[in-house]
């Protein structure tokens, strides 16, 4: 055998962090953080105080938090869906509920397009992955001014057959409080107020978090809609038939005991909320708040063909997101 045979190439050592490059963004009283690794939102905080649950530039990003879900938000039943007469296999992210979740961008690094003091834009173009051969390129622009942070995500279709898609967001906004495991950061939760304008609760399989159908809210644990607390209250559930404002918005609004509120609102894409309280997760897996979840459809789109968007070639589809903080009179 040849000496060469025998060579170990070493890589040269990289400090680039594990989620990649780091962008900085302020303007007043926001900042944030997005990473090359997803177009990640890593930390949003106003007059320093956390918005979301930050997460450190090396560490495992902690139950999805901040990403983008592209092409698809949520679950997938066994991985499998048909479009327009082909049946494709996805990989099975979650074995126990043999479902894939949450799409492929969050798997990527994203090339950076423009930055700014007060903004950054990423873009990422599918790969030709035989789960998702669809040319897409996704740019998402996080953007700050005086009233908060504005992610603009559009999906262009690069190819040349119509594609399918889905997107949603993954935020844990944060509870405020000091929590150190699960038992103390679900007692914080429960003090907070979730307003969720959403008169549908989507049912699903208890086992696999699937849905099985749409029920009101009225005169149950569901009904979000006048601001109660959380007091008693687990939810990873999806809601639906959203309550829009004259221009056509939908507004989720997150009040904390030390009185930072924080609205979340999404356009007239957004179809579907999904909230999660993270009751009984894995230690470690806990983070300190509540998942809010804008999205264009729930789980299983990609199946049922339920809020599922269709792009045809060269045309684009946009959603726009906007976070706002505000501290209110905390008696």
């Amino acid at each position: 055998m040849s000496q060469q045979a025998n060579t170990i190439i070493r890589p040269t050592p990289s400090n680039t962090p594990r989620t990649g490059q780091q962008y900085s963004i302020h303007f007043g009283d926001y900042s944030a953080v997005i990473t090359q690794l997803g177009a990640i939102l890593r930390r949003f905080d106003y007059q320093s105080k956390e918005v979301i649950v930050p997460f450190g530039e090396n560490d495992t990003i902690p139950c999805c938090n901040g990403y983008a879900l592209v092409p698809y938000p949520n679950r997938v039943e066994d991985g499998e869906y048909s479009f327009e007469g082909v049946t494709y296999q996805m990989p099975i992210d979650e074995v126990d509920r043999q479902t894939a979740i949450h799409g492929f961008g969050y798997r990527y690094m994203w090339n950076l397009e423009t930055l700014t003091e007060s903004s950054v834009s990423l873009s990422w173009r599918s790969p030709n992955l035989t789960s998702y051969p669809f040319d897409i390129i996704v740019t998402v622009l996080y953007e700050l001014n005086a009233d908060g942070l504005t992610m603009s995500t559009v999906a262009y279709n690069n190819g040349s057959i119509r594609a399918p898609w889905a997107f949603g967001i993954h935020p844990w906004l944060s509870n405020g409080g000091n929590g150190e495991n699960g038992i103390e950061i679900e007692a914080d939760n429960a003090k907070c107020r979730l307003n969720l304008p959403c008169n549908i609760h989507v049912t699903v399989n208890p086992d696999r978090l699937l849905p099985t159908g749409e029920e009101s809210v009225a005169n149950t644990q569901y009904d979000l809609r006048d601001n109660p607390t959380l007091a008693g209250r687990s939810f990873d559930d999806a809601w639906t038939g959203v309550q829009r404002d004259e221009e056509g918005n939908t507004t989720a609004v997150f009040t904390r005991p030390d009185g930072l509120q924080v609205s979340l609102r999404g356009d007239n894409t957004i179809h579907a909320w999904q909230v999660c309280t993270a009751t009984g997760f894995p230690e470690g897996q806990h983070p300190a708040g509540v998942a809010v979840e804008p999205m264009t459809a729930y789980a299983n789109a990609l199946r049922t063909g339920k809020d599922l968007v269709v792009i045809e070639p060269d045309a684009c589809y946009q959603t726009t997101i906007h976070y706002h903080a505000e501290q209110l009179n905390n008696d």
